[in-house]
């Protein structure tokens, strides 16, 4: 299962530029990633283990022959991890010109958001890591967390992951 999406910001019927989210699902909460770092959703395949990558990176897949590092979106927001199932997908997303996967247990819609229909994410204080979401919508009885793909991967991670890249020929896929 491969599919691209393109999107677009387009005015809302009041004005207000709207901005259309993926929908994805990690447990029973919502998130949305802006469809415009979206490049395609793919079915969950097993992806090749880079040695001393951070526990929430997964490993890289080899996309139309471009190395692309996977991350588990769970083990990155510190959730539980789960067994993989018929509807885990991984998300390409470019950030910064570069393409990464993200992995999380469903991919459920298209959404569009009004930008005023967008709240600040509430302080938790220290005890929550907030950095990773842009705000937060509700749709009909829904809440939604907007993540900032932007920070998903830390540069320090991407860097660590182009050094290790030449050693991934050796590993074993793992799923």
């Amino acid at each position: 299962m491969s599919q691209s999406l393109h999107g677009a910001q387009a005015p809302a019927a009041d004005g207000a530029a709207t901005t259309q989210y993926l929908i994805v699902g990690l447990g029973r909460e919502e998130y949305g990633m802006d469809i415009l770092a979206v490049r395609e959703i793919r079915g969950w395949t097993p992806v090749t283990r880079i040695p001393q990558a951070p526990s929430y990176v997964l490993g890289v897949l080899n996309l139309r022959g471009a190395i692309v590092p996977v991350l588990d979106l769970r083990l990155r927001f510190g959730l539980p991890r789960e067994e993989y199932t018929a509807t885990t997908v991984t998300v390409i997303v470019t950030v910064a010109g570069r393409l990464f996967g993200v992995v999380v247990d469903a991919v459920s819609d298209v959404m569009d958001v009004a930008g005023n229909a967008v709240r600040p994410v509430p302080d938790m204080g220290t005890t929550v890591d907030t950095e990773y979401l842009k705000g937060l919508t509700s749709v009909a009885e829904r809440m939604v967390l907007l993540l900032d793909v932007d920070k998903l991967l830390q540069p320090q991670d991407a860097q660590m992951l182009e050094a290790a890249l030449p050693a991934a020929s050796d590993v074993k896929a793992v799923a």
